[in-house]
């Protein structure tokens, strides 16, 4: 018995994985200048992960982001 799903690939695609990468670093980059206590670079991660969110949204509406449920993006 077989059954066609509809599911919209949740992560498996291009804008996700860039998003995830670039806001990854950022958490490492932010995590480490907390150790070593340099205030901007934590701020300035903060902001790179942001970037990250956009990047992924901006990648997403250029069609590079999974195809949702109607096949739309």
């Amino acid at each position: 018995m077989s059954f066609e799903s509809a599911d919209p690939g949740h992560g498996h695609s291009t804008a996700a994985w860039t998003a995830v990468t670039i806001m990854l670093i950022a958490f490492t980059i932010g995590t480490v200048a907390f150790f070593f206590d340099v205030a901007w670079l934590v701020w300035a991660s903060a902001a790179l992960l942001l970037a990250g969110l956009v990047v992924g949204w901006i990648m997403a509406k250029a069609g590079y982001g999974a195809a949702s449920v109607d096949g739309s993006h």
